[in-house]
This record gives structure tokens, sequence and C-alpha cells, in this order.
């Protein structure tokens, strides 16, 4: 009895700490956490083996899965959320909105996940079972990724707006009004709400009262999503320019252009669509030139660069000391981190704009060929502040005094 209220006692602090932010068994919202830094603590697999596969009803385009609490969460272009088994890929629920989810991907606060489509809707369900809890509609799809914070829920929509929703009841609490769509997802921190617009520029907003702190106008529109870290918000633009900008006030740290925009070709042809990923003194992200880079966070100077065979439009995870990312060329990467040398690649059957996920040493991303994957090799999670040997030498002391007394009651008085 001992040892199973014990065990109990831990799987129980197991759970409560797995989908907390910066936990290594958690990637609970697009790009892993507040501040959008795409990079896990999560061992990670160093080969690309397959752990398993899920057909969905058609394609996963940019929506990225979010995994808390062993369950995994991404939309499909049929406009279905799925939650899935994160260790085995088994259906545990699904719930069908009204269009597209191909841009939104789910952020997981509190037992209930938040997630966009293009039915012009914000929808909060129960993480558990997939029941609606609620839904608050805008005046256009909802494409931008929802981050939760403090119990409320930011946001942003093609009708030009940044919401703060109350994240158990859905009320607005208040919105603020671009000049063109927001299809970027916010960041939070600081006590700041950092968001990109079509209408080419970066927004800073308290993230209590939406009040506008500062914006920063590039050159052409804005769909990557901010990162923010030491003090830098860094973000990538349809230009060709990744930016570095001062998160107090806006004004420019560095800018970097991934490569030259060929002669005769559209603007936006080099663009950075992606969104950083902020990891160990250095940013990663990818461009439609089909090249991954990684730059110097400081300086903004090339560190190295990896060309795939086509545009990158997934966005960057790191962990482990590699860089996942996927390309149009169909593949996954896995790449190093500090060296950009390949570390393993797997073919998928279409194009991967998803953006991986890294949680519990597995790799998750979703690929245009209707199928969620799974890489990495299955492991015994480890609980809080303790590990696998103490943890036998403790059942096995309890078991031991438990026998004992078991002895000592059972001979004949």
């Amino acid at each position: 009895m001992m040892v199973s209220v014990l065990l109990g006692t831990l799987e129980s602090a197991y759970a409560q700490s797995s989908d907390s932010n910066g936990s290594p068994n958690a990637w609970s919202m697009f790009r892993s956490d507040l501040s959008h830094s795409g990079y896990s603590s999560s061992t990670a697999p160093t080969t690309n083996k397959l752990l398993w596969s899920y057909r969905t009803g058609a394609s996963v385009d940019f929506s990225s899965p979010a995994v808390a609490n062993g369950v995994l969460y991404v939309g499909s272009s049929d406009g279905v959320v799925y939650a899935l088994n994160a260790g085995t890929g088994a259906l545990v629920w699904n719930y069908t909105t009204g269009a597209s989810v191909e841009y939104s991907s789910p952020a997981v606060a509190n037992g209930v996940v938040y997630v966009g489509s293009d039915d012009d809707n914000l929808y909060a369900l129960n993480a558990g079972t997939g029941k609606l809890v609620w839904n608050y509609t805008t005046g256009l799809g909802v494409d931008s990724s929802p981050a939760v914070a403090n119990g409320v829920v930011y946001v942003g929509s093609d009708d030009s707006n940044v919401y703060a929703l109350n994240a158990s009841t859905g009320a607005q609490i208040w919105s603020y009004t671009a000049n063109d769509g927001v299809l970027s997802s916010p960041a939070v921190a600081n006590g700041m709400v950092y968001v990109g617009s079509s209408d080419y520029n970066v927004y800073a907003l308290n993230a209590t009262t939406g009040a506008l702190a500062w914006n920063y106008t590039t050159s052409y529109l804005l769909y990557s999503s901010p990162a923010v870290a030491n003090g830098v918000v860094y973000i990538g633009g349809e230009d060709g320019y990744v930016y570095a900008l001062n998160d107090a006030t806006g004004a420019l740290v560095w800018s970097y252009l991934v490569s030259p925009l060929p002669e005769g070709a559209l603007l936006g042809a080099n663009a950075v669509f992606t969104s950083p990923a902020v990891a160990n003194g250095m940013v990663y992200v990818g461009g439609d030139d089909g090249n991954v880079y990684a730059l110097n966070a400081g300086t903004g100077k090339l560190v190295w660069n990896y060309t795939t065979g086509a545009s990158v439009e997934s966005s960057p995870a790191v962990a482990n000391g590699v860089v996942y990312v996927g390309s149009d060329d169909l593949n996954v990467y896995a790449l190093n981190a500090a060296t950009g040398k390949l570390v393993w690649s797997h073919a998928t059957g279409a194009a991967v704009e998803s953006s991986p996920a890294v949680a519990n040493g597995v790799v998750y991303v979703g690929s245009e060929d209707w199928y969620v994957y799974a890489f990495g090799t299955y492991a015994i999670p480890e609980f809080p502040s303790i590990t696998v040997l103490p943890l036998l030498m403790i059942f096995a002391t309890l078991s031991a005094v438990y026998l004992k007394r078991r002895t000592r009651t059972s001979q004949p008085t």
C-alpha cells in the first residue's frame, strides 16, 4: 500500500508538470512557449526512426502540433482539430469546425485547447473530451495561433484586429485594430504582446489594456511570428529580412537580408515566412530561397546556412543541440545547431510547412500528405526531481519492509 501511494503521488506530480511552459514533456503552444523561443529542453532523436504516423482527412498545412499531458493536438485543412495519443498516434477525439484549420496551431492551458479556424472563430475545447467550452466570432478567419497567459487568450484575426479574451468565458477584454490582417501569432513577454501584421508593422501592445507601446514599420508583409529573448524581438519579413528590435522601444538593433532579390523577381520571392527560433545565442529561420539560416542573436551575423531543395516555410524547432525543420521539398530535416551539418532527414509524401514540436524525446510534425509524423524512440518518462534508479531503490526498500512485516504477522503465536 505504501508503494502504491508513493507511485501515485509521483505520477500525479508528473501529470501536473507535463504541460507547463519550459517542461521537456510538453510543447503546449505554437513555438513552444509564450516568448515563442521555438526551444525545448527535451532530449531529441538523432536518427529518423519513425514511431508512428496518423492520417487525417486532408493536408496538415501550417497548423503545427501542440503536446501536453501525453496528447498531441493539431488542425487540418479538412476543418477538424485532432487529439492523438502522443505515444501511439491513436485518435483520442476530433472536433469539426466550420472551415479549414490551415494556419492556426492549438494552444493548451488549464485543460482547454484553443485554436482558430477559417470559419471566423476562435474555439475553446475541453482537452480531455473535445467538447466545446466556448467560441468567439471575429470578422474574418482566425489564422493566427493563440497564446494564453494569466487567464487571457491573445490572438490575431484576418479582420485586422488583435484580441484579448477571457480564457474561461471567451468574453472580450480588449482589441487593437491594425491596418490589415493579423496572421502573425502573438508572443507575450514582459507585460507586452508582440505581433506582426500584413500592414508591414510589428506592434508592441500593453497586455493588460491593449494600448500601443510602439510599432516598427518594415517594407513588406509580416506573416512571421515574433520571438522575444534577452530584450530583443526577432521577426522575419516578406521583404527577405530578419529584424531584431529593442523590445522596450522598437528601435532597430540589426537586420539581415537572407538573400538578394533575383533580378525581375516579384517582391516577396526571398521572403522569410517562418518564425524565428532563439536558443544559445543563435537565431534560426527558414527562407523561401530554400535555406535554413543560423544567425548570431547579438549581431545578426551569418553563422551558417543549409540549403534544402525548395522553400522553407516551416518554422525551426531547437532541442538537444539539433535544429528540426520541414521543407517544401517534402522532407523533414535535423541539422546540427552549431554547424548546420545534416544529422538526418526523412521524406514525406508532400510539402512540410507545419512546424515541428519536440516533447519527451519525440519530434512531431504535420505534412501536406495528410499525415502527422512522430520521430524518436520510446523512453520511460522521468518524474520531476527524481531519477529511475532512486525510484527503484525506494520501491525495493519499501517492498522488503512490507514482506518482513507480513512474515512476522503470519507466524503462529
